[in-house]
């Protein structure tokens, strides 16, 4: 059986610096929740082909579907291609495919000049080597400028630029709609008052035991502009579950938080 976990990698020193801003980790999560998926895990990498070699190698390996955004150029300061082949322990090789696109938009920008490109020019060879991927790897299409990533299983590698990475996540997620509404009902939470956590914990202890497979979780705030000092209390299940069930567990809750004598300000579901 394939599993259903869904995982984000983000390569880059400059992310790691402070010199870009991440882009990619919220957009992902709302182009999966849209289709009724959730990300289960992200990892951040700066440019380093051997720690990226160990974490592509733990990605092929976990049978998740996994997207690895960046450091697929051709520039020294670009590893993934090279740690993703040497994750698989196969050669690297021009994709013929890739070779194809990458002439053909080489072409478009010099008659867009009114100048000429040489096959053969050493310029070009190098940009050639931005379709060099692990042998046997397949070709994610990039709908901005037709420069592709690849992928390997369910291992997709795509450009560190939003404007093209994010359409061609889309793509991947569109490719596995076995995987779309995996996520079951969405979750319930209320905006609690006048209350610690510490107090609530037997109340979400006995949540979960109460509910198997309700996951409860808590998220405290001091200084929010609307709410003040609150948490937000709620429920939701990490796998496939009866809407009924979760809802059960919401009322359960909501009732505890009651007992207590907390204020309830708000309730949401997402």
């Amino acid at each position: 059986m394939s599993s259903t976990r869904t995982g984000l990698i983000i390569v880059g020193d400059e992310i790691l610096s402070g010199k870009r801003q991440d882009r990619h980790l919220a957009r992902f999560i709302e182009l999966l929740a849209a289709r009724g998926m959730q990300l289960d895990w992200a990892r951040y990498i700066g440019d380093d082909r051997e720690a990226l070699t160990a974490v592509l190698r733990e990605a092929f390996a976990s049978g998740d579907l996994v997207v690895s955004c960046g450091g697929i150029g051709a520039t020294p300061d670009d590893h993934t291609r090279q740690a993703a082949a040497a994750a698989l322990d196969r050669p690297l090789a021009l994709h013929p495919e890739a070779r194809a696109l990458i002439w053909a938009r080489a072409q478009e920008m010099a008659a867009e000049k009114g100048e000429t490109v040489d096959e053969d020019a050493p310029d070009m060879q190098r940009r050639f080597e931005m379709g060099v991927f692990p042998a046997g790897a397949a070709i994610v299409p990039n709908p901005y400028n037709r420069i592709p990533g690849f992928n390997v299983g369910s291992v997709y590698f795509v450009p560190g630029f939003p404007v093209m990475a994010h359409p061609m996540m889309e793509w991947v997620l569109d490719r596995h709609p076995e995987r779309h509404g995996a996520v079951g009902p969405k979750e319930r939470s209320l905006i609690v008052q006048g209350a610690m956590e510490a107090s609530l914990t037997p109340l979400m202890e006995r949540i979960e035991a109460d509910f198997p497979g309700i996951k409860v979780f808590s998220l405290p705030s001091v200084d929010h502009p609307q709410w003040g000092r609150h948490i937000e209390l709620g429920v939701k299940s990490p796998a496939p579950i009866e809407a009924e069930r979760l809802d059960a567990a919401y009322a359960a809750l909501l009732d505890g938080v009651r007992e207590f004598g907390a204020r309830v300000c708000a309730e949401m579901v997402r």
